[in-house]
């Protein structure tokens, strides 16, 4: 397993996973549902959502294998599968220029991303984790292993 910290703006309350190529748009991804769910696909992006205008830390972590359960140490965790024909991928803030994002050697095709977040609420006295597990997975739809919400 490879794992790296990144700090990222969250700008409009997103960070975005792409195939290095992707030119996707996801205007029309953030439907209602998927702001509940956190999570917009397009074609070869996801956008997670972040409970934060600002900054989050994140760390990226490659795998060779689906994770065990980890939802207990989370407060929102979400899945969705990412087409990859480059074999890297970009993890950025939504509004970071491109060519300075940080960058992933994975098999080319089909990944899963799961992407873990704790202290999900804008509080000052805690930054936002986003946790991105990333391996090598057939398609499969996208999924809210456990949803957080303000009734917590």
């Amino acid at each position: 397993m490879t794992t790296t910290p990144l700090r990222l703006f969250a700008d409009y309350f997103q960070v975005h996973v792409m195939d290095e190529d992707a030119e996707d748009d996801l205007g029309e991804a953030w439907t209602n549902e998927a702001v509940s769910d956190g999570i917009a696909v397009s074609g070869r992006t996801l956008g997670i959502g972040t409970g934060t205008n600002g900054d989050v830390e994140v760390l990226v972590a490659l795998l060779g294998h689906p994770p065990g359960d980890d939802t207990d140490a989370f407060d929102h965790v979400v899945e969705a599968s990412l087409r990859v024909p480059s074999g890297r991928i970009a993890v950025l803030g939504c509004t970071d220029y491109l060519p300075d994002a940080a960058r992933f050697d994975v098999p080319a095709g089909f990944v899963r991303v799961r992407a873990s977040r704790a202290n999900p609420e804008d509080m000052p006295q805690a930054i936002e984790r986003v946790h991105l597990q990333i391996w090598p997975a057939p398609y499969s739809a996208p999924a809210v292993l456990k949803r957080w919400s303000t009734g917590d």
